[in-house]
């Protein structure tokens, strides 16, 4: 890991999967073609238009795949950063044949990663002064999974679970298949106590039964902001220390309706399965 918190073994495992797919039938034709070997230059990352940067570390490990150590970071800025539009992100200098071999995989992944911050900075703008918090979920592009979680943090939001088996998430389906809430609840403390658990309600009836059951937390599931702010009422009359997530059909025009409830959290799945890929792109002078 890095000091920023990017997962490096992730990105090598992504960085030589995207890659292969560049060079699976053979070498870059086009390049070799026209671009004597061993002559350097310098390539610049720029946004076109404004957002919220990550994936620098993600675009050095391309480089250093593809080039070894054979190039020079003259500047990078820091994930979490702002984009300014026509200000270079990055800058580096190697042979201009492993810059345009390194390209592409670049942009694609600092481009999605980029999105991925930069939606999730809106929705953290959108609570700002709530005290309510943005997670993500598990509705991510397969495969990028812990990149885009990490994206998510350099936008401001935070990370709900990365997997089935680091923490309890009851969904209604569980429920139908335990018999209730509370007989759900029962069977996850007996089978996992030591992981964070929360269960999934879509009626204020189910909530009062979570409530009942001591729930560490409670999804509340395509609840109404006022369903929400009734949900809160109710944690609150009852003394629980039970946290509250609001959940399902959100959007940046009414989020801060629900926010504004006292509920501790919402989660959105859109940070990860749609955010819009930020424009950035690669320009290339010969050193000289």
């Amino acid at each position: 890991m890095t000091a920023s918190g990017v997962d490096l073994a992730e990105v090598d495992r992504v960085v030589r999967t995207a890659l292969a797919e560049d060079l699976a039938y053979g070498g870059d034709a086009t390049t070799e073609a026209t671009v004597p070997a061993g002559v350097k230059g310098i390539a610049e990352l720029t946004p076109r238009v404004p957002g919220v940067l990550a994936g620098i570390p993600v675009a050095l490990a391309v480089l250093s795949e593809v080039a070894g150590g054979g190039f020079s970071v003259l500047s990078a800025e820091t994930d979490g950063s702002q984009l300014e539009p026509g200000k270079p992100v990055l800058v580096v200098e190697a042979e201009i044949r492993a810059l345009l071999i390194a390209e592409r995989t670049m942009l694609n992944l600092v481009c999605q990663l980029s999105g991925v911050a930069s939606l999730t900075a809106a929705w953290v703008a959108a609570v700002a002064g709530t005290g309510c918090a943005v997670r993500d979920t598990r509705k991510t592009v397969p495969g990028l999974r812990i990149l885009q979680k990490y994206a998510v943090r350099c936008g401001g939001g935070l990370n709900l679970r990365f997997g089935l088996g680091d923490a309890i998430l009851i969904k209604d389906n569980h429920i139908v298949a335990a018999g209730s809430v509370t007989a759900a609840l029962e069977a996850v403390r007996a089978h996992a106590p030591r992981l964070s658990c929360e269960v999934e309600v879509d009626s204020l009836e189910q909530l009062d039964e979570a409530l009942a059951a001591d729930a560490e937390l409670v999804l509340l599931d395509n609840f109404t902001a006022s369903e929400c702010a009734t949900a809160v009422r109710r944690r609150n009359d009852s003394g629980s220390s039970t946290r509250l997530e609001a959940s399902g059909g959100l959007t940046l025009d009414v989020v801060r309706s629900y926010a504004e409830t006292g509920v501790d959290y919402v989660s959105v799945g859109a940070l990860t399965h749609s955010a819009p890929a930020i424009d950035l792109g690669l320009d290339l002078r010969p050193v000289g």
